[in-house]
């Protein structure tokens, strides 16, 4: 924990690339759709340039990039992108361990991401017990309708809490997310496992590489 920061009173996790490790997944698919129409880039490019995003934003940068993708490309891509999610997505190494140090220190958590709401059924439902931890508190930028780096998901989150924006800590892997907690007025972690360190940490994100560590930067010792 930084120095003089209050334990935290709740946790806000984003879902891709934080509770589940869907990034490089979703990375591989997207290069062979973008190789298809005209723009072919390597995984490391996509990951610095694509993460964070919906899908609609994703498809705006890969135009503005000199990709031909048909206007229809966003909602045909979406079930490409859940079925190859549901052959078997892994979760991130050491999350559940973090989950268990939060509901035994009584700390209220929720996610909030920019996935769709089934995206994050799809992920979050092979893995037996994890959507019922999260319960009610599966919140989805799409669905609120003011994604992230808006501040809206996770000030509505932070209500449903029952928690103010300062008491939160904020969990994330994108400069995107970390835009978006930082414009809520909560601390940011960032988890640097696809994102270099010192982009999450040039948008007011603190970086940290293993979830082992992360119940100490949140005060739980």
């Amino acid at each position: 924990m930084t120095p003089g920061t209050m334990p935290a009173k709740a946790v806000i996790f984003d879902c891709d690339g934080v509770v589940v490790d869907s990034e490089g997944m979703t990375f591989d698919l997207l290069g062979g759709e973008f190789a298809a129409h005209g723009l072919p880039l390597t995984v490391e490019v996509i990951a610095r340039d694509f993460i964070g995003g919906t899908m609609a934003d994703v498809a705006m940068r890969a135009r503005a990039a000199g990709a031909d993708l048909p206007e229809s490309w966003v909602d045909t891509f979406y079930p490409r992108l859940y079925a190859h999610l549901a052959r078997g997505t892994p979760l991130v190494p050491g999350i559940l361990a973090v989950l268990d140090r939060l509901e035994a220190a009584g700390i209220p958590f929720a996610m909030g991401s920019n996935g769709s709401d089934e995206k994050m059924q799809i992920t979050l439902g092979q893995h037996p017990g994890l959507l019922a931890r999260f319960g009610r508190h599966l919140y989805s930028g799409q669905t609120l309708g003011a994604p992230k780096p808006a501040p809206d998901l996770y000030l509505h989150a932070a209500r449903q809490l029952g928690v103010a924006p300062e008491g939160c800590v904020v969990i994330e892997d994108s400069p995107t997310g970390a835009r978006a907690a930082q414009a809520a007025g909560m601390r940011c972690l960032g988890y640097a496992a696809h994102t270099p360190a010192e982009r999450l940490a040039a948008v007011g994100a603190e970086p940290f590489f293993d979830m082992a560590d992360l119940p100490r930067l949140i005060g739980l010792g």
